[in-house]
């Protein structure tokens, strides 16, 4: 359970809360943004629970796939609905990746400052003005592309060398939020972390808006606490482990995130963080932090760390990732193309390739939009199906044996639905990323019909007796 417990954090413990501080301070304008975050983490203990239940249920590999491929139907609305969730997974996961990439790229221009120069920004609109996409062109977005094309040539090897270098990056990660940690606390100014706003806590439409923005960016960071379910085949006694993996590193992490965000901003003012948020520069708030404590040289060493931090992430979301579409196209409900396997390496390359050609694209956008759409496309097209998909498990199949079943039933995935919910709507331009889903979903099911059309599938499978006569 300690090894499942340990890889599960691995899998959520990336860059994402040292380049997300500037984002959530800047959502509610001020420390109270922290509510985000300790929101955030309750509502990813309730998701948890539905996560839990499920990997205990079916303990096999592949999480979300299988799942609603049992829920729904494997010969029905399930195979339709699993197809979408990597249909998403095609676009949410390059965002994640593309992500990492950028953080990289934001802490490299601490050492070199004209990495930050605007070369090109602009929006561009659809001709009936329901989509718009603004492009950033700096020297770091290059950096950022150079990131994922590295990890890709690093992930086209052995797995056996990969997996000699997922521990070895994973040292560093380690080491870099201790030392955060330790430094935030150690020269904690209580005066400076609490120099709360007037009016902070006015319960008007601006906080409320504010607080789905923080909550947002607080999903990003701590999602992953589900990856451990992706693996149940690789897991001894996976009914009993997947469940107390998934609570106790969600626990552990939600309490290393919170300390050491609070930390961070007992050393750097909110104000500043909030100016970096808005001018989309100086991301890079653990190297000046560390500056300010022991001078230049902790600052660049703080950048070295998180780049290498962040290339790890990089590097676990690529070898996780490119998986998940391989195994559906052996399952015969994605694109036969990603099936192929590298005949020396063993390698799904199909599949990591196209991962991260489209990684490298989205490095063009702004970094505050990249975390928005990746979190609204996977909430309306994966998560939701599954918090609401438990209750109708429940209600069709009550036989089913589980190993683990969810405390306080439903009340855990009524909260989880809610918190999605809020989150989807309640934020400032809410509705930009939800057509971006909706675009997708719309998209995603067009592309299942023609397939299913043409291999004669649900729901144009032709009935047994047909068959018989054919």
């Amino acid at each position: 359970m300690g090894s499942a417990t340990a890889l599960n954090m691995i899998d959520m413990i990336g860059v994402g809360p040292f380049i997300t501080i500037p984002l959530i301070i800047s959502a509610m304008g001020g420390p109270q943004a922290m509510l985000g975050w300790i929101l955030g983490a309750f509502f990813a203990i309730c998701d948890g629970l539905v996560w839990a239940e499920l990997g205990s249920t079916f303990p096999g590999s592949g999480g979300s796939y299988r799942y609603l491929k049992e829920i729904y139907g494997p010969n029905c609305w399930g195979r339709f609905l699993s197809f979408l969730f990597v249909w998403q997974l095609s676009f949410s996961a390059p965002l994640s990746i593309a992500s990492g990439c950028i953080g990289l790229s934001r802490y490299a221009s601490y050492l070199w400052h004209p990495l930050e120069h605007t070369n090109f920004v602009r929006t561009f609109h659809s001709p009936f003005g329901a989509l718009e996409i603004t492009l950033l062109v700096t020297p770091a977005t290059f950096l950022a592309i150079a990131t994922c094309l590295f990890c890709v040539f690093l992930l086209y090897r052995r797995i056996q060398v990969i997996g000699q270098l997922s521990k070895l990056l994973w040292l560093g990660v380690l080491g870099t939020i201790g030392w955060v940690i330790f430094s935030g606390v150690t020269h904690f100014n209580s005066a400076r972390a609490f120099d709360f706003p007037q009016h902070a806590f006015t319960l008007n439409s601006g906080f409320f808006l504010g607080l789905g923005s923080a909550m947002l960016v607080a999903a990003y960071d701590y999602w992953g606490y589900y990856n451990v379910c992706f693996l149940g085949d690789e897991i001894q006694d996976p009914a009993r482990t997947i469940p107390r993996a998934l609570i106790y590193s969600i626990i552990i992490v939600a309490v290393l995130y919170i300390v050491m965000n609070i930390s961070i901003l007992g050393v750097v003012p909110w104000r500043e963080l909030d100016a970096a948020a808005k001018s989309d520069t100086r991301f890079y708030v653990v190297s000046v932090m560390m500056e300010r404590l022991y001078g230049p040289w902790a600052g660049r060493i703080a950048s070295i760390l998180i780049m290498w931090t962040a290339l790890a992430s990089v590097f676990s979301l690529l070898l996780g990732y490119s998986r998940v579409p391989y195994a559906a196209a052996l399952d015969g409900n994605y694109f036969r193309a990603f099936a192929r396997v590298h005949p020396d390496f063993h390698i799904p390359d199909v599949s990591l390739l196209a991962l991260g050609a489209v990684a490298s694209l989205f490095c063009f956008l702004r970094l505050v939009d990249v975390i928005a759409a990746l979190v609204v496309i996977r909430i309306t097209i994966q998560f939701l199906l599954q918090t609401v998909g438990i209750i109708v498990l429940r209600c069709r199949r009550p036989e089913l044996p589980r190993p683990f079943r969810m405390w306080l039933y439903p009340l855990p995935a009524l909260l989880a639905t809610v918190g999605f919910a809020y989150v989807l709507i309640e934020r400032p331009e809410a509705s930009k990323e939800i057509r971006y889903a909706i675009v997708l979903l719309i998209a995603g099911t067009l592309v299942y019909l023609i397939r299913a059309y043409r291999q004669h599938q649900w729901p144009f499978a032709i009935p047994a007796a047909d068959q018989g006569a054919l």
